[in-house]
């Protein structure tokens, strides 16, 4: 019986070892198996700690010079950044130390006509709508009864007067030389006759009742009714203004200004001998587009895109 027991143990003893050995292998097998899916996992997880990588963009930032920003349309502002108006001729008429219209104009070619009232002394400038075939602006005078302006109409752009009583609203046809002098592409405006003009490209003119005033590059040239041209050696005036029995002129590359100088000359009785007064300074650039207007002791400046008004003849700005 013995016997038999012993060789029944040896024989069961056997196998369970056998299947402890298997266990403990697939055991070491899952085991291993966890780690590598665990370190697989480890290797592909984002980072848990720091701050998260920013998301790549295109087309945002360039490594050459950032494309300027497109410029704004006009506004109605002092300091209006218009390419239009900053390029364009300018023109202003004041009414007072506070009141004042102003206009800018390019080309027929390239009509960009532009209108504007102040009633702030410029601190804020409206625009005023102009008639639909209106293509150029070439002269402007504002008074406490109405608005004048010579303009450049359709497709020809004809020189046309055009008047307004009620600050923009309408308009109808103007008297000739309502508006002043104005230099056009066909010619210098005065009054219902287009005449040449003394000079090439004169920077600005101004008609009264009896005389006109003309700023050349190198002189001004001033005359009676249809006379002769009277030189004036006077060189440098951007823009002429007028005030009772005197001129007012911004004149630049004087010795003493390093802007746009004021000065004042007699409105009659004009020789080639004439001088000027000087009266003050304004430091503004002077390649810019400038108008000057006066009213009073109230002197306007239009100067590139801003606007300023001294109080005192133009002594201080």
């Amino acid at each position: 019986m013995s016997e038999r027991r012993g060789a029944r143990g040896l024989g069961t003893s056997l196998p369970r070892t056998t299947l402890i050995g298997v266990a403990v292998i697939v055991v070491a097998l899952v085991v291993i198996d966890v780690v590598l899916v665990a370190l697989a996992l480890a290797r592909t997880a984002p980072e848990a700690s720091g701050q998260p990588r920013p998301i790549p963009t295109f087309g945002v930032q360039q490594s050459g010079p950032a494309t300027p920003a497109a410029s704004p349309s006009a506004s109605a502002t002092a300091d209006s950044s218009d390419a239009g108006v900053a390029s364009a001729d300018h023109l202003l008429s004041a009414i007072d130390g506070l009141e004042a219209w102003r206009a800018s104009s390019t080309t027929c070619a390239d009509p960009k006509a532009v209108l504007e009232h102040t009633t702030d002394g410029g601190k804020e400038w409206q625009a005023v709508d102009l008639d639909a075939d209106v293509r150029t602006i070439a002269a402007l005078r504002a008074t406490s009864s109405g608005v004048s302006v010579l303009v450049g109409t359709g497709d020809t752009c004809a020189t046309e007067v055009r008047t307004t009583t009620d600050d923009g609203a309408t308009w109808a046809d103007g008297e000739a030389g309502a508006a002043g002098a104005g230099i056009t592409e066909q010619g210098l405006v005065l009054g219902g006759d287009v005449v040449d003009p003394p000079c090439e490209d004169p920077a600005d003119a101004f008609r009264g009742d009896s005389t006109t005033l003309v700023a050349c590059d190198e002189q001004l040239d001033w005359r009676t009714g249809a006379g002769a041209w009277v030189d004036v050696p006077v060189d440098g005036v951007r823009a002429i203004a007028v005030d009772g029995g005197e001129y007012t002129l911004a004149r630049a590359g004087t010795a003493s200004c390093d802007g746009l100088q004021i000065e004042t000359m007699p409105a009659a009785g004009v020789t080639n001998a004439t001088t000027t007064t000087p009266i003050g300074c304004n430091h503004v650039p002077t390649e810019r587009p400038v108008a000057l207007d006066r009213s009073g002791d109230d002197v306007w400046m239009w100067s590139g895109d801003s606007v300023a008004v001294s109080k005192d003849g133009g002594a201080t700005w």
